[in-house]
């Protein structure tokens, strides 16, 4: 026994195992059941005794080679097995793939519309958590962000918008970009601060947009829907003049007919209303300022 056995010897001892007995010398020929490299298609001997006597005297026993089986074919069956057994439902098929049980789940349902009672006893904190979740008509089913009011929550001075545009919608923030930059000076113009002084909100808090997915002026229905949220901000504000931004807006308001160069009643309190034009179609039309200018003074003068 060499050095290498005699140490593999002490540790088999050592973990329970003993001796592992090897052959003196192994056979020149490759073990039994073991396939030598070749052709596949080429037939398989079986390997020759080491004794040249019995190697006369024993028959040679050819073994034919199994053919591959055709794997293109198999793997069309398998695929128009699984094809025929998600379309059957086979039980057996498709159906107890991991995956099957992802149709299982049923979509959550919405959840149930806030109602004008409701609506009419929240807080800020509540009113802009309940517009946020707001179901009250089908712009729920598209919006990405509903957008209450920004401000002052104790505004003496209401400004509406008919719905937030897309930029607004992205900003999450009521008349953004350029648009919110004018209106604001629109604002500082009248000794109005807006941030301190006033209180700007949509008619209606979802952005309405058409089948291309293009702003578009709310509906009737979509005013009508969001129209108690608009009286619990006024109501919280205490705001004593309306002006509104845009022909959308002052009719939206007004549920009908609304004119510039007037001031308007809205409600049971008589709130007065003052219409001009909305910040971006000045930017559009600059010829215009002039007309907002006078609108403006028009709703100072009411406002002192």
């Amino acid at each position: 026994m060499n050095v290498t056995n005699s140490r593999s010897a002490i540790f088999l001892d050592e973990m329970g195992v003993g001796v592992q007995w090897q052959l003196r010398q192994r056979p020149a020929g490759p073990a039994t059941g073991e396939v030598q490299a070749g052709a596949p298609d080429a037939p398989m001997v079986a390997s020759e005794p080491r004794d040249e006597t019995v190697a006369a005297e024993a028959p040679v026993v050819t073994v034919a080679a199994v053919p591959a089986p055709a794997a293109p074919a198999e793997a069309d069956s398998r695929s128009e097995g699984v094809a025929e057994g998600v379309a059957e439902g086979d039980a057996g098929g498709a159906a107890d793939s991991d995956t099957a049980w992802f149709d299982d789940v049923p979509a959550p349902a919405p959840a149930a519309p806030i109602s004008e009672q409701e609506i009419a006893a929240l807080d800020w904190p509540a009113l802009r958590k309940a517009i946020s979740q707001c179901t009250r008509c089908t712009l729920c089913e598209s919006r990405r962000h509903p957008l209450a009011g920004r401000g002052s929550p104790t505004a003496r001075t209401i400004a509406l918008v008919a719905a937030a545009s897309h930029q607004d919608e992205q900003e999450r923030q009521v008349v953004a970009g350029d648009a919110g930059q004018l209106l604001a000076n629109m604002l500082k113009a009248i000794d109005l601060d807006v941030e301190a002084d006033v209180y700007v909100t949509p008619l209606v808090k979802c952005r309405p947009t058409n089948q291309q997915g293009q702003d578009r002026a709310p509906t009737g229905e979509e005013l009508l829907a969001c129209r108690p949220y608009l009286e619990r901000e006024l109501a919280l504000t205490g705001a004593t003049l309306a002006l509104t931004f845009g022909q959308h807006a002052a009719r939206g308001l007004m549920l009908g007919a609304a004119a510039r160069g007037a001031v308007l009643s809205y409600g049971a309190a008589a709130l007065p209303v003052v219409a001009t034009y909305h910040p971006q179609d000045l930017l559009q039309r600059p010829e215009d300022k002039a007309k907002a200018w006078a609108d403006l003074c028009l709703a100072r003068s009411v406002r002192d």
